[in-house]
């Protein structure tokens, strides 16, 4: 990795960061001659993209701002898109946009922000950007963050063109946001600089509303959301099929070998993975979050996939399938399986239009507590067992959650409007039952010990029912069998 020009007084730096010619000229930049800060000023050619096209979903973001500037009306809202997140010493973490502004603008780099200003009948947007690196003064190629060493980026023009949105220049915005006057919001946690500049102008209390209804305003996807979902499932199940095809490869190393593979489908495919794999083989299956992914795959154990693909416009599966390391389950894993399997067949099928959110949960949970009592490792009746939660031993979470731009999407949405609401057409959501028998539980027969299994479907609430989105992986015991069989062959 190549090293940028070292300054040689960080202190002086830090107050000139915007004049990196005047610090080279103060001895800053050793070995920067005034010939050559002269000669990398001139002699480049105009890059600027004509003939754009508006991104694919400005038609949909344009109305979602609209829905904003209708509940606040008369008062500023400003939506940061964050700012880069040091990983080690000079190198930064894969910048990501906050949902929120990405949700509103579809623009996806770091220190935009979108500010909607109170005006006549509604709002007038803006969009503010870091324009094109300045060749006049530098910072192209002085800068650590200058385009010659991270790459182009659009001009306000090009970006105004791409999202539909006037553009401005970003540095112009704190000077603007503290002369600023009238009721203002702010989605907080992403630009320090943004809040700090706001800091008189702003309460929690007020900014909490505003962060809660852009999540609930994700409850329901559009057409353009659900077939963005469709997109990462699709890519989902080809990275699963391609976990399959190596799984001997995986028992020659381990769990990150099937990590790796996943993340190529994810790269290649989309913008990355929607959230850390979790690739859980032998008695890491009853870890409900193990990303580790550094033990061993053998075959006789059974291995726990929880890994989604995240589209470039961020929007990411979550599938989970419990498979056979050998391709074919042992008579205890189909067993325990089955019992996942029939649960979220009992919680898909209460998915439904009008339906409660927790009635999905309900049915499956119904469903487990029924076989652990069947098997005797709890005591029934059932209705006991479940007004008791004892079933939660071994099943220990909820059975599924929204999805959408976040994994677990929605989740500032408000308890009477997500979690006690109603199922509509368009949301889009997991049911995802499992059981896990921890390798120390003394409380289950021995056989049973160190088995975990989950299914996890993503799933659509339709006009008249469901859709399962990712019906495209096989989910029954032995159809688990011949697929694998079918891609190992």
């Amino acid at each position: 990795m190549a090293d940028e020009l070292e300054p040689a007084n960080p202190e002086t730096e830090a107050t000139e960061a915007e004049e990196p010619i005047k610090r080279r000229k103060n001895g800053l930049y050793p070995g920067v001659s005034d010939e050559l800060a002269e000669n990398m000023k001139s002699g480049w050619a105009d890059t600027e993209l004509h003939g754009l096209e508006p991104i694919a979903q400005a038609a949909e973001t344009a109305a979602r701002r609209a829905a904003l500037s209708a509940r606040f009306p008369g008062e500023r809202l400003v939506i940061p898109s964050g700012n880069l997140r040091t990983r080690s010493n000079d190198t930064e973490y894969p910048f990501r946009a906050s949902v929120e502004y990405a949700y509103l603008t579809g623009n996806q780099t770091e220190d935009g922000v979108l500010v909607l200003e109170p005006v006549a009948g509604g709002h007038e947007a803006t969009i503010y950007l870091l324009p094109r690196s300045d060749r006049e003064n530098g910072e192209f190629w002085l800068s650590g963050q200058g385009e010659l060493w991270v790459g182009r980026r659009h001009s306000l023009t090009e970006s105004e063109t791409l999202y539909g949105i006037p553009a401005a220049d970003v540095r112009e915005l704190t000077d603007r946001l503290r002369e600023a006057t009238g009721p203002v919001r702010v989605v907080r946690g992403y630009d320090a600089g943004v809040e700090a500049a706001l800091t008189d102008k702003v309460t929690g209390e007020r900014d909490e509303e505003l962060r809660v209804f852009l999540s609930e305003a994700r409850l329901v996807k559009d057409a353009f959301e659900i077939g963005e979902l469709q997109k990462a499932v699709d890519s989902t199940v080809r990275g699963f099929e391609d976990v399959v095809r190596v799984l001997d490869k995986a028992e020659a190393t381990s769990e990150r070998y099937i990590e790796g593979t996943f993340f190529l489908r994810a790269r290649v495919e989309g913008n990355d993975v929607g959230y850390g794999s979790i690739c859980a083989a032998g008695p890491h299956v009853t870890t409900l979050h193990w990303v580790r992914n550094d033990g061993p795959v053998r075959a006789g154990d059974l291995l726990l996939l929880d890994a989604g693909v995240e589209t470039h416009t961020y929007y990411t599966a979550d599938v989970t399938r419990t498979l056979p390391v050998n391709g074919t389950y042992s008579a205890i894993q189909k067993k325990i399986y089955d019992a996942v399997y029939d649960s979220q067949e009992a919680g898909i099928a209460a998915v439904r239009p009008g339906g409660k959110y927790r009635d999905f949960h309900d049915a499956a949970q119904h469903v487990l507590a029924e076989r652990l009592v069947e098997w005797g490792l709890v005591e029934g009746p059932v209705e006991r067992v479940l007004e008791l939660g004892l079933q939660r031993r071994w099943t220990l979470h909820g059975t599924g959650h929204m999805l959408g731009m976040d994994v677990h999407d929605c989740a500032a949405a408000r308890v009477e409007s997500y979690v006690d609401g109603t199922l509509e057409p368009g949301m889009v959501l997991t049911v995802e039952p499992g059981l896990y028998f921890q390798a120390d539980d003394l409380s289950v027969p021995e056989e049973y010990r160190g088995i975990g299994v989950r299914i996890e479907d993503d799933i659509l609430v339709t006009e008249d029912g469901n859709l399962n989105l990712s019906a495209g992986l096989p989910r029954r015991s032995d159809e688990v069998e011949v697929w694998m069989a079918s891609l190992k062959g």
